[in-house]
């Protein structure tokens, strides 16, 4: 999968409430940076991060390993 075609999948998935779609889109091992800084690590805790707080936008940064969102730094509000 192409980098900006993971970033688009996650939004999607995000957006229409596919909790098992966006697991599958993440690497176990991730790296989620928040608008704040705050970063939260691990495909389990980001998943209830995102239940919390879902992203509204693309990442500033992102990364991708093995096919899945690796990094993902959020950008400003």
């Amino acid at each position: 999968m192409a980098s900006d075609d993971a970033v688009t999948a996650v939004l999607a998935a995000v957006a229409g409430g596919d909790a098992e779609r966006l697991r599958v889109l993440l690497h176990p091992y991730l790296h989620w940076t928040t608008p704040d800084g705050v970063t939260v690590r691990g495909r389990r805790k980001v998943l209830e991060w995102i239940a919390a707080d879902p992203p509204a936008a693309p990442p500033a940064t992102h990364e991708l390993r093995d096919g899945q969102i690796y990094r993902w730094t959020s950008g400003a509000r």
